[in-house]
């Protein structure tokens, strides 16, 4: 024994944590979308939430990934509780898949098969690492770097494991191997702690495994020493899961932690109270002090975890409820939006498609709600209540809350993001939150209009207020363009905007002649004169808003726009073609045919 090789073992050691690490996070940043799609789809059918608990960390090569996600979903009421049971059991099934990889360390080629030989560590290894670092180089695939980064992790991670086999055949000599791993026969007590305590220390049960394996080398490891280690690392794993659970969590989320831990508990009583009975009746003499591999080791995880899944499904029901009693309820006053916030959790940093999703969702309802309190804004000026004016207020003061929320969440989300089409999701939602929180302020702004009538005794014309309704026609169908545009992507919905903007603007200036004509005749108080200018000047703003929300996704879908917004809007006012001409043309036909007869009308009502 010497320095060098326990330096070589730590250096494999890191080599290892560190390409499961670049592995595990590529394969979710690469597969967030569909991690998105599938756990949104989860019914209330337990078993289909196992196999999707399963897919999922296999697929991302993480139970405690799996299982913070499944938790952040919980909070934000996306899924329930009951929904997530199923996951958590297929989380801990699933991350048994990585030990079954790295057993292909023991893989047999002496038989000189080229393709076995081929799936050897020592070579799958140097294929994996040129792999990747061609993919980065190239940028042949749309996603080059993510799968190129994936690859260079695998090929890492089977350096490290390569490395510390070789650390550990070296030691082997020296006894201090032998030293270090023959008292876990004795006391499975000892090895229980030593399995939780690597687990949590790495915050990875598939990492501790890996070790195991890794360690399996040195053929001193019986199987006496290794299952009690292997139970140990159920529960060091799961308690870092409940511990990154419940950080700035609600209580939804932390019984999600919660069930884990009581699930591991379970799984630990359940086989070392098997283990120990089966071993008494004589069935593991043939295999209690045999040596052990590294597919031994992989196997007796993967057979633990999938029977105590199977005896454990039917009291589901009962963690669900025991975790009620522990985690109690608290005492608050209700949160209309509460959720909606608590949606936009840091634990979704590392699957950027639901992080983005929940971002959305917020969006959605500050669009929402700000066009619900403009549409009350506007009844203020027919009929003015002080009780409308103060909830006006008040949900504006909502809007400003999701507002702040929001540009938080995506500041502190874009660091986390590598894929270009997350970043033009991202730089759109911005954009938009700006808009939908400026539309919040237009519905203020007209209240206040409505409340200086109010105050002034003073009213604006029948005349007026019915043109008024006309222009509140345009700018609604407006602003349903501008829905459209952001919620479905609809480019024709975003193109339609701008001509309609322009409708706006001549609408006004024709309005804003008639009311001084009718000023000039007496129809109108000249003391309304500057509170209708102030309320043109606020559509004008409205329309402005949505203009820009409609930019916004033109710019998403065709991201060559970005550094030539201005110019493209100045381009559509000059020479529109025949989709902005035609929509120009009728839009104005429509408005300007009901504000002619507006005067008419009211004249045929009196």
């Amino acid at each position: 024994m010497n320095f060098f090789d326990i330096l070589s073992l730590l250096g494999g050691l890191a080599m290892f944590l560190y390409g499961m690490r670049l592995m595990g996070e590529s394969l979710k940043e690469n597969s967030s979308g569909t991690l998105k799609a599938v756990m949104e789809k989860v019914t209330d059918n337990a078993f289909k939430a196992f196999v999707l608990g399963i897919v999922v960390t296999a697929l991302i090569q993480s139970s405690t990934a799996t299982i913070v996600i499944t938790s952040g979903l919980v909070g934000a009421g996306i899924l329930t509780l009951r929904q997530s049971l199923g996951i958590i059991v297929g989380a801990n099934v699933g991350t048994t898949v990585t030990g079954q990889i790295i057993r292909l360390i023991d893989l047999n080629t002496s038989g000189g098969s080229s393709f076995l030989r081929l799936l050897q560590p020592s070579t799958l290894a140097p294929v994996a690492l040129i792999f990747g670092i061609v993919l980065i180089m190239t940028g042949i695939l749309k996603n080059s770097r993510s799968i190129g980064n994936i690859a260079i992790g695998f090929g890492i991670l089977f350096s490290g494991l390569l490395n510390m086999t070789g650390a550990v055949n070296s030691l082997k000599d020296s006894g201090m191997v032998e030293n270090l791993l023959s008292g876990l026969g004795n006391n499975p007590f000892v090895g229980y702690l030593i399995g939780a305590g690597i687990a949590f220390a790495l915050q990875s049960s598939s990492a501790t495994i890996g070790i195991l394996q890794a360690f399996s080398a040195s053929g001193l490891l019986t199987f006496k020493a290794i299952y009690s280690v292997i139970v140990g690392v159920y529960l060091g794993d799961c308690v870092t899961t409940a511990i990154v659970c419940s950080i700035g969590a609600n209580r939804e989320a932390k019984r999600v932690g919660i069930v884990n831990i009581l699930f591991n508990l379970c799984e630990s009583a359940l086989v070392l109270i098997v283990i120990t009975v089966i071993h008494h009746l004589g069935l593991l003499d043939g295999l209690w002090d045999s040596t052990v591999n590294s597919g031994v080791i992989a196997n007796t995880n993967t057979i633990f975890n999938f029977a105590c899944a199977v005896c454990l499904f039917p009291l589901l029901r009962v963690f669900e409820k025991l975790s009620d009693r522990i985690v109690r309820k608290e005492k608050q006053e209700e949160d209309p939006y509460g959720e909606l916030i608590e949606a936009l959790n840091p634990v979704f940093f590392t699957t950027p498609a639901l992080a983005l999703r929940s971002c959305y969702d917020m969006l959605l309802t500050m669009f929402t709600i700000a066009r619900e309190n403009l549409d009350r804004a506007q009844g203020q000026i027919e009929e003015y209540s002080a009780a409308a004016q103060e909830r006006i207020s008040s949900v504006e003061r909502q809007v400003d809350r999701l507002t702040d929320s929001l540009s938080r969440y995506l500041v502190e989300l874009l660091p986390h993001l590598k894929s270009e089409n997350h970043i033009a999701i991202l730089n759109q939602y911005y954009k938009v939150s700006t808009e939908f929180e400026r539309l919040g302020d237009r519905a203020v702004n007209i209240a206040d209009i409505a409340k200086k009538l109010h105050e002034n005794d003073t009213a604006f014309s029948a005349t007026c207020k019915r043109e008024l309704t006309v222009l509140q026609g345009l700018i609604a169908d407006i602003l349903g363009d501008a829905e459209a545009a952001f919620m479905q992507r609809s480019e024709k919905a975003a193109s339609d905007i701008e001509p309609k903007v322009h409708v706006v603007n001549d609408l006004i200036n024709e309005m804003t002649r008639n009311h001084f004509n009718r000023m000039s005749a007496g129809e109108c108080s000249l003391l309304a004169d500057a509170v209708f200018s102030n309320l043109m000047a606020e559509y004008k703003r409205i329309a402005g808003i949505c203009s820009n929300t409609g930019m916004a996704t033109l710019v998403r879908i065709h991201p060559e726009l970005a550094s030539r917004e201005h110019m493209f809007l100045e381009t559509l006012d000059k020479s529109g073609g025949d989709a902005y001409r035609s929509v120009l043309e009728n839009t104005r036909k429509k408005y300007f045919d009901k504000l002619s007869s507006a005067e008419a009308e009211v004249k045929a009502e009196a």
